[in-house]
């Protein structure tokens, strides 16, 4: 029972928590910027079902790793630190390939990292012990 309090359903609700801002910032905010670069670049933005599910397995790998940053680390330094190594990365790697709409991050970065202090903010509710 433990486990499940401490360590699953953390994980669990700050994987919702990051699917359903995923979502509506991706599917409410900046698709347009999505579909517009992809068009010029002559490419399909790709939105089918199976791209929603990998970014359900993304929020899920996004919430524990924020899980296991905030055991050693203080609310904003696992806000930060997460939000970096998830977005920041991200971004920089899909800009590489030139797929990144700059004008996007306009609204993904504050969003982003509202997304990520949230999370860590409900991680952070539970009671975090020492590493395993």
């Amino acid at each position: 029972m433990k486990l499940i309090k401490n360590t699953i359903l953390p994980v669990l609700l700050a994987t919702i928590w990051i699917s359903i801002s995923e979502f509506v910032r991706n599917e409410f905010i900046v698709k347009s910027y999505w579909i517009r670069h992809y068009q010029a670049l002559g490419l399909n933005f790709p939105s089918a079902p199976v791209n929603g599910a990998l970014w359900g397995i993304w929020s899920m790998l996004f919430a524990t790793a924020i899980f296991i940053i905030a055991r050693k680390f203080t609310m904003i330094q696992t806000a930060l630190l997460s939000w970096f190594v998830a977005f920041v990365l991200m971004w920089v790697v899909i800009g590489n390939l030139g797929v990144l709409p700059y004008g996007l991050l306009l609204y993904g970065v504050p969003l982003s990292l509202f997304e990520a202090f949230i999370a860590t903010l409900i991680i952070k509710q539970f009671k975090i012990s020492e590493p395993w």
